[in-house]
């Protein structure tokens, strides 16, 4: 089964949908909305789309284990649904939440669409189907546009895969696109990805990685310089030796499979070594000092990639407790509250974080017991309310 399988069934009635917006719209506002939401997404593409992702995710280690830490933790955290503030694992609800689609498993939607939002600042959440047979997929943020109407609100999210395009109408199908976005200060549509702000130094980063990459290809070790004193005062080569000599010395030795290899110099030639001072060595710490600078966009304690240089947490165990409270939990509200809006469509249900089930927080969550333990102010229900729990069943006779 293809991805695409679930909307190509879909596509077949993009023509006779499309000529409903046309009627359903003034002339005018399809006009006004189209443009308002290309220029949007122009600006989004030129900005974060497509440069940074293949700059960054696919080619910069640094961003690449950002991403995975900060997705693959918000997806490891369990979702419980709740009715009335009681917990419902026997709800259909459940049954979507483990196995969104046929294709992904629950943790693998929700790890793309963190993912989603951390490389291009939105992420799409298609539901389709009716309450008791509900699907959830992921949709590329890079093949999403939104197209506005005249005052500027969102109207239509249109979804193009190569030639074919599925419009979803958010006044006739609210439920069906969920979108979610990081704050973006200078556009009311499309959020501004971490991945952007790390921009400069994702460029100083791969420059390190690219200069390496270059010193190893000619033998290890800064290049130097060929002299040449001739004899009878003639300083200068003909142009068929340097042809003769550049191209020995690309063949012979250049690249890291010839370091090493002994240069035999002949006819006044002499090899003078150019060194490089303490100050251009410093590539090195600019390359880690970017490195920080990426995981800080993210919000990925740098301690935790490895990176030499950082002294702000004392120990690992506390830059991943910070990591957990700043970076993760924030991300896994957000996420949670998006399938809510999505999914529970009755009144009173809802979807919380089962913080229990989280190995990183055990320690925390094992102190806030004892100290609720020791509070003899306190009812056992208010202590089961302080953690998240219901209250206590009541006993037909205390009814």
């Amino acid at each position: 089964m293809s991805l695409l399988d679930p909307l190509r069934a879909r596509m077949g009635l993009l023509d006779g949908r499309n000529r409903a917006d046309q009627a359903r719209l003034p002339a005018s506002q399809i006009k006004a909305s189209q443009s308002y939401g290309q220029s949007l997404l122009g600006l989004a593409k030129a900005g974060h789309y497509v440069s940074p992702i293949d700059r960054g995710f696919h080619h910069n280690p640094i961003v690449y284990r950002c991403v995975r830490m900060i997705s693959e933790a918000c997806a490891s955290v369990p979702l419980s649904v709740r009715e009335a503030d009681a917990p419902r694992s026997n709800h259909a609800l459940s049954a979507v939440l483990e196995h969104p689609n046929n294709m992904q498993s629950g943790a693998d939607l929700r790890e793309a669409l963190v993912s989603h939002l951390l490389l291009f600042g939105n992420a799409y959440l298609e539901t389709s189907g009716d309450e008791g047979d509900l699907s959830c997929y992921a949709l590329r943020p890079d093949r999403m546009r939104i197209i506005a109407d005249e005052d500027g609100w969102p109207r239509i999210y249109e979804y193009a895969v190569k030639q074919r395009k599925l419009r979803y109408d958010i006044v006739e199908t609210p439920y069906a696109i969920t979108h979610l976005k990081m704050f973006h200060p200078q556009n009311d549509h499309y959020g501004y990805a971490p991945l952007a702000a790390a921009d400069l130094a994702l460029d100083i980063h791969n420059a390190a990685n690219q200069w390496n990459k270059s010193l190893f290809d000619n033998a290890a070790r800064p290049s130097g310089a060929l002299v040449y004193r001739g004899q009878d005062g003639a300083n200068h080569l003909t142009d068929e030796q340097f042809e003769r000599l550049k191209q020995e010395l690309e063949n012979n030795f250049q690249g890291a499979q010839n370091a090493g290899r002994p240069l035999l110099l002949e006819g006044g030639l002499d090899w003078s070594r150019i060194s490089l001072s303490p100050q251009d060595m410093d590539f090195i710490e600019a390359k880690n000092s970017a490195a920080r600078d990426i995981a800080l966009a993210f919000g990925v304690p740098p301690m935790l990639l490895g990176i030499p240089g950082d002294n702000t947490y004392s120990n690992y165990a506390e830059a991943n407790r910070a990591f957990w409270r700043q970076t993760i939990l924030p991300l896994a509200a957000r996420l949670a509250d998006a399938l809510q809006r999505s999914l529970c469509r009755q009144s009173g249900l809802s979807l919380q974080l089962d913080l229990d089930a989280v190995p990183a927080l055990s320690d925390e969550r094992k102190k806030l017991w004892d100290r609720l333990e020791k509070a003899s102010f306190l009812t056992p229900d208010e202590k089961r309310e302080a953690v998240g729990y219901p209250p206590l069943a009541k006993t037909e006779a205390e009814q």
